[in-house]
Parts: C-alpha cells; sequence; structure tokens
C-alpha cells in the first residue's frame, strides 16, 4: 500500500491561496452576461490579440461549451448557450 503524501493542512500550514482566475475564466465570465461579449471585449479583459481570442473560442466549443453568436450594434457578439 502507498501513503498519502499530501502535506496535512493545519493552523501552522494552511492550505495555498486558490489560483487567481484565469484568462478563460475572464472569457467565460464575459460570455455569461446578457449581452455576450465582443471580440474587442475579450481582448481588451485578457489582452490576447483578436486571432487568439477567436482560437480560445473555438477550444471552449471543442470542450463542449455552446457558444452562440449574436449582433451588437452591428458587431459580432458571443455568448454561451443554455447549457452553460
Amino acid at each position: 500500500m502507498t501513503k498519502d503524501t499530501k502535506p496535512k493542512i493545519t493552523k501552522e500550514n494552511p492550505a495555498p491561496a486558490a489560483r487567481a482566475s484565469s484568462k478563460i475564466d475572464q472569457v467565460l465570465g464575459l460570455m455569461r452576461r446578457e449581452q455576450g461579449a465582443t471580440l474587442a471585449e475579450l481582448t481588451a479583459a485578457t489582452n490576447w490579440q483578436p486571432h487568439s481570442a477567436r482560437a480560445a473560442l473555438t477550444g471552449l466549443r471543442k470542450k463542449g461549451h455552446a457558444i452562440e453568436t449574436g449582433k451588437r450594434e452591428g458587431v459580432t457578439c458571443y455568448r454561451l448557450g443554455g447549457d452553460a
């Protein structure tokens, strides 16, 4: 049998702080809004180039997220679908 090697969480050895939200978490947060997010909003929030933001959307689709597109003032917006 193997012994659990995880350190015990005690007062002297607290659990590590939660990881700051990732850029993908930021993208998902923007896309959960009722109005969704434009490509410009995604690139501004993440400091990514537009092609990187579009690649992230493709990656989210491949992971099973339903991404809906629409228009807001003539600009394409991306929203998470009903299952998100």
